[in-house]
């Protein structure tokens, strides 16, 4: 509950602040992606409101940054199937020798209480 209010206290603010930023920068601007020939470039410049240049570089960062996160996260997504797989083994064992009764010279591995 206390996430949720939480939430809605941090959400609600921030919405209004960008429906705020949004109507504040309607004005257009040229966007160009050829910094090497202003004069004839390659790609043709947009012209777009600038709240959309900011929102698509914003959305771009977040999208990159996740990535990134994503691919650093991968040895520790590796280990977390390693240990998974070893425990299901683990598992599987104790259940076929509770099953068959036998193993009792075995080491238990969960207290069966």
């Amino acid at each position: 509950m206390m996430k949720r209010i939480t939430g809605w206290l941090v959400l609600v603010p921030l919405c209004l602040v960008l429906v705020v930023f949004t109507l504040a920068n309607r004005q257009m601007v040229e966007v160009r992606f050829d910094p090497v020939s202003p004069v004839s470039p390659l790609i043709s410049p947009i012209e777009m409101p600038m709240f959309v240049v900011i929102y698509a570089v914003l959305l771009a960062g977040v999208v990159l940054g996740g990535v990134a996160t994503w691919f650093t996260q991968g040895r520790q997504r590796r280990e977390k199937r390693k240990w998974r797989r070893h425990a299901k083994k683990l598992e599987q064992e104790q259940r076929q020798d509770s099953e068959t009764g036998s193993g009792s010279a075995k080491p238990r591995l969960f207290d069966a209480s």
